[in-house]
């Protein structure tokens, strides 16, 4: 079964991953930063699974990676 928009949260996902790189952090440490467990982090980046977030994670989640939300939703 397709999801609307799966293939767009699978991009964010790619983008949290190579934004918490370019930050030198790991996911538990960004999991740290935003109270969640790593395993979530892990869901979100990992490129072939459907985990939609909200609006309120992906700003908590570029206030932590210093990079602006915009970014993760350019495609």
């Amino acid at each position: 079964m397709k999801y609307e928009f799966e293939e767009e949260y699978k991009k964010i996902g790619l983008k949290v991953a190579y934004y918490r790189k370019l930050q030198g952090l790991t996911q538990e440490k960004l999991a740290s930063k935003l109270g969640v467990a790593t395993s979530y982090i892990g869901q979100i980046e990992a490129a072939g699974m459907y985990k939609p977030i909200s609006l309120t994670t992906l700003l908590r989640i570029a206030e932590a990676l210093d990079t602006p939300a915009y970014k993760f939703l350019e495609f």
